[in-house]
């Protein structure tokens, strides 16, 4: 069963974190110096929070499949509507390593479809934090926005 993502930027993360424990009852099951994760089952939802320099708000939406099949059939759907603007594989990123399939919708808000593997000891690969693609394309427009790059501090 897939689970649906949403990813926040935040201005302020200790008091962000205190706000969302407080909404969903729990405190986050993933926390980080610039980052925490609730994995919630009611809702389901993976709904986490990043303090990285970038623009407060939503940053992206998401959907979390469980398996390889779940998440194969989402991207073939994706590339049926020439929709991928992302594929990654074995990729790190949010503490986590993930198979991704990054696409944008026509308002222009970023789209993750994932499966994580497992978890990581940093935000990033080494590679992406020397400034390649990580967290997805930047945002339609905005070329400054290349993710996860030291100049970018983004995701």
């Amino acid at each position: 069963m897939k689970r649906f993502h949403v990813h926040v930027n935040v201005d302020q993360l200790d008091r962000s974190i205190r706000f969302y424990t407080t909404l969903f009852g729990v405190a986050p099951s993933v926390l980080k110096p610039d980052y925490a994760k609730w994995m919630l089952d009611d809702p389901r939802v993976n709904f986490a929070i990043s303090q990285r320099g970038r623009q407060a708000g939503v940053d992206h939406l998401g959907v979390q499949a469980e398996d390889d099949a779940e998440l194969a059939a989402i991207g073939a759907r994706l590339q049926a509507a020439d929709a991928v603007a992302l594929a990654e594989r074995a990729t790190t990123c949010c503490y986590a390593r993930s198979d991704k399939f990054w696409a944008e919708d026509p308002q222009g808000v970023r789209w993750e479809s994932f499966r994580t593997h497992g978890e990581a000891t940093t935000y990033a690969g080494a590679a992406q934090e020397s400034g390649a693609a990580c967290c997805g394309p930047a945002p339609s427009g905005d070329s400054a926005a290349a993710c996860c790059g030291p100049a970018a501090n983004c995701c």
